[in-house]
């Protein structure tokens, strides 16, 4: 009985538990390492916001990391439009290989 309360124990060793309660756990278990968004300052802002500006212009490459509630992904390409009533930017890291960026998933660029 004592192994049953430590860890995981209770629900590894149950025997009656269905495989729907225990995808459900699982869920929930991930939904629990789920990270909320840094806030940035207007200067942060600013400085993302120039940095896309002049990868526009000079069509020279940046380096941009898109928030996500888990892990965080890395972008390097070109930014080759900017929509700004949308408020997306399309890094392009090749011929056909683009992705569209929302302003407010960046929270950094790098030159």
């Amino acid at each position: 009985m004592g192994k049953k309360l430590e860890g995981n124990g209770f629900w590894e060793s149950s025997r009656i538990i269905i495989p729907e309660h225990r995808e459900g756990i699982l869920r929930l278990m991930k939904e629990e390492q789920r990270r909320s968004k840094p806030e940035l300052d207007d200067q942060e802002t600013r400085l993302i916001e120039r940095a896309l500006i002049d990868s526009y212009n000079r069509r020279t490459e940046v380096t941009v990391a898109v928030f996500d509630p888990f892990d965080d992904t890395t972008m390097t390409g070109v930014v080759t439009s900017v929509n700004t009533a949308r408020r997306e930017v399309k890094l392009s890291r090749g011929e056909d290989d683009f992705s569209w960026i929302k302003l407010e998933d960046i929270i950094s660029v790098n030159v």
